[in-house]
This record gives C-alpha cells, sequence and structure tokens, in this order.
C-alpha cells in the first residue's frame, strides 16, 4: 500500500480512536440535551460557521438516517460557493451571527449545535455568545487542540479571544491537527488530506446514534429520514414533511 494512502488513513483511525475514548461523556450529555428538545417538539438547529464547515450542517440534513427535526442554518454569506475569500471575509465578520440566528427563528429553550472544527473565527464565538444570550442549549464540535494553539490576535480570531469550546454548555473534542492538513509527501511544504469534514461527520452521526438509541429505550419513535431514492422513500417521508415543513426553512 502507499505509505502516504496509508498515513491519512491512520491520522484519521487515530482521531476516531481518540473520540471514542475520550468524548463519550460528553456525547452523552449532547444526546440528552437533543432528545429533550425531540421530546419537546423542538427543533435541533445546526449552524456550521463558515467556510468547509457549513458541510456539519449539510451532513445532517435531509439525509438517510438523520433526524428530521434539524433545521441547518446555511446563510448564503458563509459558502464558499458564493466565494472563497468571500466566504473567509464573512466568518471573520463580528456582529453577523445574531442576525442569522433571527433569521432561522431560533428559541429559547431549544437546542443548537455549532460546527467548526477551529473553534475561533468571530461568527463561530458570536453564535455561541448569541445563543447563550437567548437561553438556547449549545452543543459545540470543534478542536480544542487546534484553538489553543492559534494566539490571540490574528484575522482569523474574535476580538475576545474566546473559544468555542469555552462558551458551550457541551463541547465534543474532533481532534483536529493544527492546520487541518494531514498527510505529509516528501518534497511538498504543504501537507494534504484535511481531516476536518470526516471528524466534524463523525462527532455528528455518534449525537445520531445516541439521541436514537434514548428514545426508542423511552418507546419513542425516532424522527428519521429515509432515504428518498429508495421506492418507499417519499411515503414514508411524507409524515416528517408535513410535521416539520412550516418551521425548518429549508425544506420548503
Amino acid at each position: 500500500m502507499n505509505k502516504n494512502y496509508y498515513q491519512f488513513y491512520e491520522v484519521l483511525n487515530g482521531a476516531f480512536k481518540k473520540i471514542l475514548k475520550n468524548e463519550e461523556v460528553s456525547i452523552d450529555r449532547a444526546t440528552d440535551l437533543i432528545v429533550q428538545s425531540i421530546k419537546k417538539d423542538q427543533l435541533i438547529h445546526i449552524f456550521g460557521t463558515g467556510g468547509h464547515s457549513t458541510m456539519g450542517a449539510t451532513e445532517m440534513f435531509w439525509r438517510a438516517g438523520c433526524l428530521a427535526a434539524v433545521n441547518p442554518l446555511l446563510d448564503p454569506c458563509l459558502l464558499p460557493g458564493m466565494g472563497a475569500k468571500h466566504s473567509n471575509w464573512m466568518e471573520r465578520t463580528e456582529g453577523l451571527a445574531p442576525t442569522i440566528l433571527s433569521a432561522y427563528d431560533v428559541k429559547k429553550g431549544e437546542t443548537i449545535i455549532i460546527v467548526n472544527a477551529y473553534g475561533i473565527n468571530p461568527v463561530t464565538i458570536d453564535a455561541a455568545l448569541e445563543s447563550k444570550k437567548r437561553g438556547l442549549n449549545t452543543i459545540g464540535i470543534t478542536s480544542t487542540s487546534f484553538a489553543k494553539s492559534v494566539p490571540k490576535g490574528v484575522a482569523s480570531r474574535h476580538s475576545s479571544g474566546k473559544n468555542l469550546h469555552e462558551i458551550v454548555d457541551v463541547f465534543v473534542n474532533c481532534y483536529m491537527p493544527l492546520g487541518d492538513a494531514s498527510v505529509e509527501i516528501e518534497g511538498c511544504k504543504q501537507k494534504v488530506a484535511p481531516v476536518s469534514t470526516f471528524l466534524n461527520s463523525f462527532c455528528l452521526h455518534l449525537l445520531v446514534i445516541g439521541s436514537v438509541e434514548k428514545l426508542v429505550k423511552e418507546g419513542i419513535e425516532p424522527p428519521l429520514w429515509m432515504s428518498a431514492n429508495l421506492p418507499e422513500g417519499d411515503k414514508e417521508n411524507q409524515k416528517w414533511h408535513e410535521k416539520y415543513n412550516s418551521r425548518v426553512k429549508h425544506l420548503r
């Protein structure tokens, strides 16, 4: 096997093992918040706060085996498809997150998952601070090892110098390495093969697994999407459309 292919596997596998070994208590606390919201017929908001972190929100939305109660905050200004540098500029803009939360009608007592493996940029920090201010239960998917390595005052940081994991009620460490890219190829200065999307997604799916387990134990049918590509998919999903269509902006 190509040693660099295997190196990529080893980095991912090592991080997955760390998450499973060290984050079970945090995952259990986070799933308690998710289950509590579902039992109250509340939405689970998820906000990938800029750049490729937005894929964390889309990963949880309208996907087979994922919770139908998920409301992704997909503001166009943060999506790389609207311009790569534009996305960078916007995620570094303080004061933007409160308007996005308002646009998606987040409510006191609901649960929000903030996904950003870096955990330092202004939209991320404002989203966490504003969510706490509005009385939401906050879960963060982030990397403390990365956040602690970036000094205060750099352009990508919030002026407060705070990190996502310091603000949220519950944080799950995704163990992203500094710089995200993971494979060092001889003769190439820049590492390749970023891992943050894999690690964020792994953590998020663990939250789904844990939440569904708890709901089933309580005799509650979990609101889960079936693949729309299966013959019976549209029919099975109809009841969840009817339940959530008026509240989840991007289902419409």
